[in-house]
């Protein structure tokens, strides 16, 4: 592949990106980096998040030659891999790291250094959905169901440029705004998450499947 159309949803227009900005987040899914989709729907509802008149902010990126960590590609990488680097980077309750100390060390195998890449190419988690992963931490949800959640489900994508070179590709295009209705899906979407992990939190701890602790003792077995 070549040139590509990639876009970033913003409260502003953002015609180019600055390299480690200093108002990034380090705690995002994959860490410092520009967090873009490859879908114009998702792009506007990350765009009204928070008001009703953000910006679609349109690229054409080069990505020849680049180093690319597709984490959705299945036949290379697992979930696993996928919920390493999330519990890397995000930041978890102190509870949880003391109480589950040895579930992330356990996961700490399938962890791949983002930093070693100009791209990364995987599912989001956002703020919302992001009590899932916590909750397979906590032996709760089946891995099954977390797959389910997130590798079938409907968060879409996130196509993240991490090196100075991949910010270096992108040629801005123009700036879409996001409709009002961007800010209504948007909630409409945590509404939704609330209501799954309620009845996940109620329904999971006697359903069937592997969970976290039964994944590491297969691993001593």
């Amino acid at each position: 592949m070549s040139n590509i159309v990639i876009y970033h949803g913003s409260e502003r227009i953002i015609t180019v990106p600055i390299y480690h900005y200093e108002g990034s987040n380090e705690h995002n899914d994959y860490g410092l980096g520009f967090y873009c989709t490859r879908n114009l729907d998702m792009a506007k509802e990350w765009a009204n998040r928070s008001t009703r008149n953000g910006y679609a902010n349109k690229y054409s990126f080069d990505e020849r030659g680049l180093k690319i960590l597709n984490l959705t590609d299945k036949s290379k990488y697992s979930v696993l891999n996928w919920i390493a680097i999330l519990m890397h980077n995000r930041e978890i309750p102190e509870n949880d790291r003391i109480e589950f100390s040895d579930t992330l060390e356990y996961l700490n195998k399938y962890y791949i250094n983002t930093d070693d890449y100009d791209v990364v190419i995987g599912y989001r988690a956002d703020d919302a959905y992001f009590r899932f992963p916590l909750m397979f931490i906590r032996n709760v949800l089946t891995y099954e169901k977390l797959e389910e959640i997130y590798l079938l489900g409907n968060l879409g994508k996130q196509y993240v440029l991490i090196s100075e070179k991949a910010f270096n590709r992108t040629k801005f295009v123009g700036a879409i705004s996001a409709e009002p209705l961007y800010f209504e899906r948007s909630h409409h979407r945590k509404d939704s998450a609330d209501n799954s992990y309620r009845e996940l939190e109620r329904l999971e701890r006697a359903s069937k499947g592997r969970r976290i602790r039964d994944l590491m003792r297969e691993k001593d077995d």
